[in-house]
């Protein structure tokens, strides 16, 4: 009988012990984080062990409701290993075939056997579709995907106006074509608007061809003239293309040899002969 009451002095003081070393840590720790706040040790309160967790105190801290407000990031195009979050699959095998629905065990099977690579392809999918591929489909279609984004627009498509009548200046015509030149030069589109005046007789459709001659070198109709409402005509000018380019270039070299070859022979058809 006197042990069980001594055991029991004993549990009591281990407990006592206890909650004065908790309430110890916990305020110290309180503390701390409340000067690193900026609050002065006036205001704190150290906290009850008995009514605190640690959970009440962690929480403040906790970054899963900012991880959950992440946009998800598109995965890269390459095999998914055996990570495959989803139970049915849609599969299709390296030469593109479908297939059908199957449970993703039997995709890992069967990629195991062939000694093949599973890629997604369509997450959004009802089932999300994997394809099963060779490490050289892969790095082949990894190129491809490489160029295409090398090759689109890396900066959104940007259009200027000008509008002007069919009674323009010479020399504020000119103004303008320069400004046409400019930006096409940076590669935007252009629209030209030309109003028709009264009483004129300037046919618009060759006003709209005088400008892109100017600009000949660099810019190409993206839509040709044509009349908007009466008396109102437009057009829209844009760079042209690296092939386009070469092309043109092509095109003006050889109009420039046959103007020289017809030069050196005009003289020699016009000689008298007695």
């Amino acid at each position: 009988m006197t042990t069980f009451f001594c055991l029991m002095k004993l549990l009591r003081q281990a407990t006592r012990n206890e909650n004065r070393f908790t309430k110890r840590f916990y305020g110290t720790l309180l503390a701390q984080t409340l000067q690193k706040r900026g609050f002065s040790q006036s205001s704190m309160v150290v906290p009850d062990p008995r009514k605190t967790t640690v959970f009440g105190l962690t929480k403040p801290f906790c970054t899963a409701e900012k991880t959950d407000r992440e946009p998800k990031r598109k995965a890269a195009f390459g095999s998914v290993g055996r990570r495959i979050p989803y139970r049915i699959l849609h599969v299709i095998n390296q030469n593109g075939e479908s297939l059908g629905n199957m449970h993703r065990a039997e995709a890992l099977k069967l990629m195991d056997q062939h000694d093949l690579k599973l890629v997604l392809l369509r997450e959004n999918a009802e089932p999300p579709v994997y394809r099963l591929m060779t490490g050289k489909q892969i790095h082949e279609e990894q190129l491809k995907r490489a160029e295409k984004k090398k090759a689109s627009p890396k900066t959104a498509l940007v259009q200027k106006e000008l509008s002007f009548s069919s009674t323009i200046a010479k020399n504020d015509l000119e103004t303008k074509t320069k400004q046409i030149a400019q930006w096409i030069e940076k590669k935007y589109h252009v629209k030209v608007t030309i109003r028709q005046t009264k009483d004129s007789n300037t046919d618009m459709f060759m006003l709209f061809d005088q400008i892109l001659e100017t600009v000949s070198e660099k810019a190409t109709y993206l839509s040709k003239p044509k009349a908007i409402k009466e008396g109102v005509s437009t057009c829209v000018l844009r760079h042209m293309s690296e092939k386009e380019l070469k092309t043109h270039q092509k095109l003006e070299k050889q109009k420039n040899s046959i103007t020289k070859t017809d030069e050196n022979e005009a003289p020699k058809s016009s000689e008298f002969y007695p």
